[in-house]
């Protein structure tokens, strides 16, 4: 088992509309079979306006079939767009962390 856990470390005050966007997206996915999304908001660390998703998965292969691609419905794919549209707008930087789950 693997945790994805996405970092985006977002724009001066972006991090509100930022999970909102997580959230509509999750329910996309979940509706589409994709596992239920975390979304975690910082409460202190090394960079304020930080949003961590994360989610379960099987393998990496599994995480591969969740990619946006021709395997997506035209419907599907609307929803996911439609969803994350204007996101870049929020962000600064961001970065993927894949842990293997130990225990």
């Amino acid at each position: 088992m693997l945790l994805v856990r996405e970092v985006f470390h977002c724009k001066p005050g972006q991090v509100r509309p930022l999970v909102e966007k997580f959230r509509k997206m999750s329910q996309v996915g979940e509706k589409m079979g994709m596992p239920r999304m975390r979304i975690l908001t910082d409460v202190a660390g090394a960079e304020y306006w930080t949003l961590v998703a994360e989610m379960e998965v099987s393998d990496l292969a599994a995480f591969e079939k969740m990619m946006p691609g021709p395997q997506m419905s035209a419907d599907d794919m609307k929803a996911f767009e439609s969803a994350m549209s204007g996101y870049h707008d929020l962000v600064d930087h961001g970065r993927r962390e894949i842990y293997r789950i130990e225990s």
